[in-house]
């Protein structure tokens, strides 16, 4: 009787008995001819992996003022508008997580790095003038993600789709009560955020990931809010044409992406806005 344990020991010590193999969900593929192909599984970890990218800036990488174009610049650090209490602004000579908010910026952690190295300005506020000037306020001495070049990263997106553009690479949701992790909410010319699934089961508040807005205005970040309140400020659901998607049966929920673990991180924003720092 002692004897089969020790050869059952000796088995699994060799990896000659197996393991069950995991489950692996099957798929059906997005539309054949969107511009791109992406997972929830893998949306959901690119925005998470915008949200918690180390880096360290220095001096160097700071500027509140004309770039070498003449395009008015201001970097999301602690010197910028010392007056308003927000938190999370980057400092220099430390290590900060969350690639910063730039106006019309569309950088992955690769060419983040890359150019926060060779002395571009790290980030770079929105405000009226540049939501006027649209395109020709974006610095190419700047670098960093707004919320359109995020949610275009998460998407694997070839180019950045701004908000106006999104809506062609998507289709209308015909309610929000069918939201699914990877899939948006869009304010043309406005917002636009990420959706990670829901946050109770009600269906009442989701999770999202968002570039631009509270409480971390100038990073991306999950966060959590009531449904009702960002569809009252004007988003509309959209789900990428090349998001794949896994079959639900009729009664069921959707698979939840996001770990226990991250959803604890999220932010609570009982009163959502229009963000943009």
């Amino acid at each position: 009787m002692k004897f089969l344990p020790a050869v059952l020991l000796a088995l699994l010590a060799a990896g000659c008995v197996s393991k069950p193999a995991p489950v692996v969900p099957q798929l059906v593929p997005g539309d054949p001819s969107a511009p791109s192909q992406v997972t929830p599984d893998e949306a959901m970890a690119i925005a998470q992996r915008f949200s918690t990218h180390p880096w360290q800036p220095f001096a160097r990488n700071i500027l509140h003022g004309k770039d070498k174009a003449g395009i008015l610049v201001n970097t999301p650090d602690v010197s910028h508008e010392p007056q308003h209490e927000r938190r999370g602004w980057w400092m220099p000579g430390q290590v900060n997580t969350g690639i910063p908010y730039k106006w019309g910026g569309f950088d992955n952690a690769a060419s983040f790095d890359a150019a926060v190295a060779n002395g571009s300005a790290a980030g770079d506020v929105s405000s009226p003038e540049k939501r006027r000037a649209d395109n020709a306020a974006v610095s190419a001495h700047a670098t960093g993600v707004d919320c359109s070049g995020f949610v275009s990263q998460c998407l694997k997106l070839p180019r950045a789709h701004d908000t106006t553009q999104l809506p062609a690479v998507c289709t209308e949701l015909p309610s929000a009560q069918d939201l699914r992790p990877g899939d948006v909410l869009n304010i043309p010319r406005r917002h636009v955020l990420l959706c990670a699934g829901w946050a109770n089961p009600e269906h009442t508040w989701i999770y999202y990931y968002e570039t631009g807005g509270a409480p971390d205005y100038w990073r991306p970040g999950l966060k959590q809010a009531p449904l009702d309140a960002l569809l009252e400020l004007g988003y509309k659901p959209l789900r990428y044409r090349g998001m794949a998607h896994e079959p639900v049966p009729s009664g069921k929920e959707p698979r939840e992406v996001l770990t226990r673990a991250v959803k604890s991180s999220a932010a609570v924003v009982t009163n959502p806005t229009i963000g943009e720092p």
